[in-house]
């Protein structure tokens, strides 16, 4: 029996920051496609038949050739197993909903073996893209049955299960529309954007200036009307009861029809209306009751009207949408869960995640709609007569963009209300008959103030107009031109680094910030050792950028740490490289100096077109990297005479140099002294490299150049220990 052909994944990293692929988080795979290297894509027969019919969103992928259908052009002329997964694995994390369109894979100079990148929003998610992606296509290459609807499936619940949800994702993607870098804190929605000092949080549409007191005053229903109307803001009349016969009795002094809700609820869980009876009353009391954490439950004057929802950030309504009433039409032969079923749970705007701006409806999962049905002498099992129109859910149903037609007093009145509870960002929910009119035209009223509100009735609207409402929360969060970034420096290399690293740390603590260090020997705040150790990786990284006291942070990375896992920031203001040199990296298939340039070069990458790279003058692969960077460049080197330093002198660029035993500044004919070697301790003055390359940071980060002399006499190379 002829063996079949098989790929085996070697071994799987998650770089997630910047790498040598891209400045986006991305899986590495290594592949040993084994007897495949001698069979391209257009030599197996059926393999492009069987993807395509898989896979026939493929067409969409652009590869190389950089038109719609390039990949399938690719797997028509012949391409090798590891690009073949590559795009496999991509589209299945879009069919999964998880949409991502980056890959690369490379050969590692051995037959058979390559190196495969793709992006990834979410880590076992990307993982199992892969893993299924190998099955599938070693399936179609082998000729054999594949389970495809069960595994889009599975993706599809971990994206729903470990991604962002989409409000909180719509929020980041308008952060990095922005240029505001994020982190996400937990596996559910709590993000970071912006760095350090700077940063702000939000989880899900909430944020760090959203106030427990307000959110406890926006969960009692009782409280928030009290305190709208004490402000003039018109609410329904109402009290809260304990009871179902006290719940008739309110309901009798108010007037009917009344509506009945959690004191405590939300999301309209356990909200009944227009109730005209003491058994309807009697009956909605037990479901409210049930659905808040007390027993207390709110009877309040029924408002008609079309239910609407409008959403203020700051002190502006930025979307409304407007609700409707279900019905279904009987045909005399089907019973109403059929009818829901065929006229409401088709319209595919309704769907069971939060992708869908509607819920599908399933009358005997619902209390509320049960009740409905009960007042109308209707279950979920009765067949109405045909043509009969049945009431299925009179609210909860808010998903038409109305946000152009909103009345300035009506938008001033639910601004009003999100002041008076307190929250920077609420969900104000409105009953009236038309929202273009005054309220008091037509006896409207706000019933809720909500906070954490849901988002996406106004991102993907049932009809109308989508609102980029994340955009406007950005805006709240972020004044014009703030970025959310505090001043990052990146040192890679193998001469001196982490001594870079801590002195430039200390120049900048010396402006009065609270500086971070994380590098090859530990991590420092203020100058202070916090943790001893080797800590370049990307969690260390991570320590320093979450805490909310730091106010510029220094990186050590080097070429193997950026292969393992990638720069710790996305970003940085100054990038200094002091060499192209490294220990061993054969194993990693990092052989030869052009392949460790493509690493090393990943620090200036980085570097914020605002910002600088410091760059060593006497390394010729280094110099090479000055055209790489999007910023300017400072060159260092102890002789100012290097060909490069005077080039770049002349042309009125930046140099640092020693001169008769003094460090120097120079930008074009313009010279600052520094200090003579001399005068630093001599632990520290053995590097006079090092201290030139802290020096011409520093300067790049616009620290006076007294400053950069008292530190420089000052520093201790030894290293600081926890007291």
């Amino acid at each position: 029996m002829t063996k079949k052909k098989d790929i085996k994944i070697l071994r799987v990293t998650h770089l997630r920051g910047p790498n040598i692929w891209t400045y986006r988080p991305v899986i590495e795979a290594w592949l040993d496609i084994g007897e495949l290297e001698d069979f391209p894509s257009n030599t197996l027969p059926g393999l492009n038949e069987r993807l395509t019919t898989w896979l026939p969103g493929l067409i969409e992928h652009r590869c190389g050739v950089g038109t719609r259908g390039g990949f399938l052009e690719r797997l028509q002329e012949g391409t090798w197993a590891g690009h073949i997964l590559e795009h496999i694995v991509l589209e299945l994390q879009n069919m999964a909903g998880m949409k991502t369109g980056f890959g690369k894979t490379r050969s590692v100079g051995e037959p058979g073996i390559y190196k495969m990148a793709f992006r990834t929003r979410e880590e076992g998610v990307g993982r199992a893209a892969l893993e299924a992606g190998r099955e599938l296509l070693l399936a179609a290459i082998n000729d054999e049955p594949f389970d495809m609807k069960g595994t889009v499936e599975r993706l599809t619940d971990l994206v729903d299960r470990r991604c962002l949800g989409p409000s909180t994702g719509h929020i980041v993607d308008a952060a990095i529309d922005r240029k505001i870098p994020y982190i996400r804190l937990t596996d559910g929605n709590l993000v970071q954007l912006g760095h350090g000092a700077a940063q702000r949080r939000i989880w899900t549409a909430e944020t760090d200036r959203t106030g427990a007191i307000a959110e406890g005053i926006a969960s009692d229903k009782d409280l928030t009307k009290s305190l709208l109307a004490s402000c003039g803001v018109p609410v329904p009349e109402g009290a809260v009861v304990k009871s179902a016969d006290e719940a008739w009795e309110e309901a009798q002094d108010i007037g009917l029809p009344v509506a009945v809700k959690p004191i405590d609820g939300n999301h309209g869980r356990g909200v009944s209306l227009n109730l005209m009876t003491q058994a309807d009353v009697a009956a909605a009391y037990e479901i409210a009751s049930k659905e808040g954490d007390s027993r207390s439950v709110l009877v309040e004057r029924y408002i008609p009207g079309n239910e609407h929802r409008l959403l203020v950030v700051g002190s502006q309504v930025v979307a409304a949408a407007r609700g409707e009433s279900l019905f279904v039409t009987g045909d005399g032969k089907s019973n109403i869960i059929a009818l829901c079923d065929s006229q409401i749970n088709t319209d595919p705007r309704r769907g069971p995640t939060e992708e869908f701006p509607l819920n599908p409806v399933v009358p005997h999962e619902s209390e509320e709609i049960m009740l409905d049905l009960k007042r109308q002498g209707l279950s979920p099992e009765s067949v109405p007569q045909d043509g009969q129109k049945v009431l299925i859910q009179l609210n909860g149903n808010v998903a038409d963009d109305v946000t152009d037609i909103v009345h300035p007093e009506v938008a001033y009145a639910a601004a009003l209300a999100a002041r008076i509870v307190g929250l920077d960002i609420a969900g104000i929910d409105m009953v009236c008959e038309d929202i273009s009119r005054p309220l008091q035209e037509q006896r409207g009223a706000i019933i809720e103030v909500n906070s954490s509100p849901g988002l996406l009735a106004h991102i993907k609207p049932a009809s109308g107009t989508p609102r980029n409402v994340g955009e406007a929360i950005i805006a709240h969060l972020f004044a014009q031109g703030e970025t959310g970034r505090i001043p990052v420096v990146g040192v890679t290399g193998t001469l001196g680094t982490s001594l870079i690293s801590r002195i430039v740390g200390c120049l900048v603590h010396l402006t009065g910030k609270h500086v971070g260090v994380a590098n090859g020997e530990g991590l420092y705040l203020d100058q202070r050792e916090v943790t001893a150790g080797d800590s370049m990786g990307f969690e260390a990284g991570q320590r320093l950028l979450i805490n909310r006291t730091v106010q510029a942070a220094v990186f050590e990375s080097n070429a193997a740490t950026i292969l393992a896992e990638g720069l710790p920031y996305d970003k940085c203001m100054v990038g200094v490289v002091t060499d192209m040199q490294s220990e061993d990296l054969s194993e990693l298939y990092i052989s030869d100096q052009a392949a460790l340039a493509n690493v090393v070069r990943s620090q200036v990458d980085v570097i914020l077109p605002e910002g600088t790279a410091v760059l060593n003058a006497a390394a010729p692969e280094v110099v090479k990297l000055a055209d790489l960077c999007d910023g300017r460049v400072i060159f260092y080197a102890l002789d100012e005479h290097n060909d490069v330093m005077a080039r770049h002198r002349a042309s009125g660029e930046r140099i640092a140099f020693v001169r008769d035993g003094r460090m120097m500044l120079a930008e074009g004919p313009h010279e600052t002294p520094l200090l003579e070697l001399a005068k630093i301790k001599p632990v520290t003055a053995k590097y006079p490299e090092s201290l030139l390359a802290a020096a011409a940071a520093a300067w790049a980060l616009e620290v006076p150049s007294d400053l950069i002399c008292a530190g420089l006499r000052t520093f201790d190379a030894s290293p600081k220990k926890t007291n």
